[in-house]
């Protein structure tokens, strides 16, 4: 599956950081996660610093899908407000989803200081209402989210004019938000893996996947094979493919960065990543070196050639957008690119067991704009699983809301 087009910066910045062999015999392993993406990376530290022999395999190069094309905005914030998730599944689990996408905001931050250089930092962000329309649900959301002793503060226009620069009826300002590499973070992580004994393999595809009551067999298209007591399917939106079940949308979103600005010209930017309340919606941030990364234009284009003939004029639009917002910026978007992304109808990921393949094969679909801080999350959730036991966000991650909401 092509999940992206032209250059995404990690990629180009940082290369081909390590290879990996090819699987080239059988083995045998606790848990095989077939996915070496962010996701995929983080489920296994999850697992194999907590004495599981943990086999990682990729199709591609590691890193190269998905998660070279992130933007990577770490935030609590789902792209479905609270005040919306309460409506749909009531005030409790609503707030669980919110809390715990918090949590793995320091989760992250610990991570990254185990493996240091990914440019990690911890920032604020800015959520802004677009037009006068939204002003009267942003407060709304903003009155939820500090009733429920979220850090949060509320900017009417004068505040935004005087502090950020540019124009907007409202917003919240939430003081808990991260940047970070995570093309970078997935290869640090897997580094590490391989480096305390266990296996990480790159351009080995999994042809069949045979689970049973006693274990899962799977085998590659060279003809190898791997035994393991449970396999992760961590192959970001590609995941699918292998469900009969139709369980998100495939979309495409744009995104271009900059050369480095002077920190006087990006000013509160170098701390506050920024999103609108428009859907889809723009957002911004900076990156360690000084680059403004500027995302959006989402549209349904799921056909790799048509996405890559939008990406210089999506990327045009973007740069129009920001400048507006702030016409001192120089605005040169140095590499511009596009990538697959997936949207369930609630905004929250998937992990868990499906009933189409039982309880041995989990899946980890970590959809929707946060996807690595809902990894991180599916990281402790899927061992918890595998453990038999019980995980506050099990049932709401599950497969079985689907079954719900059809109900509903």
């Amino acid at each position: 599956m092509d999940l992206k087009s032209g250059y995404p910066y990690w990629a180009v910045r940082n290369g081909l950081m390590r290879t990996f062999p090819a699987l080239d015999q059988d083995i045998v392993c606790d848990v095989a996660i077939i996915g070496g993406g962010i996701t995929g990376a983080l489920v296994a530290d999850e697992l194999s610093s907590n004495g599981y022999a943990v086999a990682v395999i990729e199709q591609r190069d590691i890193g190269w899908g998905s998660t070279a094309a992130s933007t990577a905005l770490l935030q609590y914030e789902i792209d479905t407000h609270l005040t919306e998730l309460a409506a749909l599944y009531g005030e409790v689990d609503a707030l669980k989803a919110y809390r715990a996408c918090a949590e793995a905001i320091t989760d992250l931050q610990k991570i990254a200081e185990t493996v240091s250089d990914v440019d990690f930092e911890m920032q604020e962000s800015l959520y802004y209402a677009s037009r006068n329309s939204d002003k009267k649900s942003l407060k709304d959301e903003f009155l939820l989210r500090q009733k429920h002793g979220f850090d949060v503060e509320w900017l009417e226009s004068d505040a935004i004019k005087k502090r950020y620069g540019f124009k907007s009826p409202g917003a919240i300002l939430s003081k808990l938000a991260a940047r970070i590499d995570p093309y970078r973070l997935a290869h640090k992580l897997l580094d590490r893996l391989q480096n305390s004994g266990h296996h990480v393999y790159d351009r080995t595809e999994i042809k069949d996947l045979m689970p049973s009551d006693k274990q899962v067999d799977l085998t590659t298209t060279s003809g190898f094979k791997i035994s393991c007591q449970h396999v992760v399917i961590a192959t970001g939106y590609a995941s699918q493919k292998l469900l009969k079940q139709n369980v998100a949308s495939n979309r495409s979103s744009y995104a271009f960065i900059t050369d480095p600005i002077a920190p006087e010209l990006l000013g509160e930017l170098n701390r506050t990543m920024m999103w609108e309340s428009a859907r889809p919606y723009l957002y911004m941030r900076t990156t360690g070196d000084g680059r403004l990364l500027v995302g959006g234009e989402d549209d349904a284009i799921d056909i790799p050639a048509k996405r890559d003939k939008r990406v210089d004029k999506k990327a045009q639009t973007l740069s129009k957008k920001v400048e507006k917002l702030f016409p001192k910026l120089p605005m040169n978007p140095t590499f511009s690119w596009a990538g697959t992304f997936a949207e369930t109808e609630d905004g929250l990921p998937f992990f868990g067991a499906h009933p189409q393949y039982g309880e041995r094969v989990q899946f980890a679909m970590a959809y929707g704009g946060n996807g690595i801080t809902y990894s991180m999350i599916g990281a402790g959730l899927l061992r918890a699983n595998i453990e038999q036991r019980e995980h506050p966000l099990a049932e709401l991650f599950s497969f079985s809301r689907l079954d719900q909401s059809n109900n509903d």
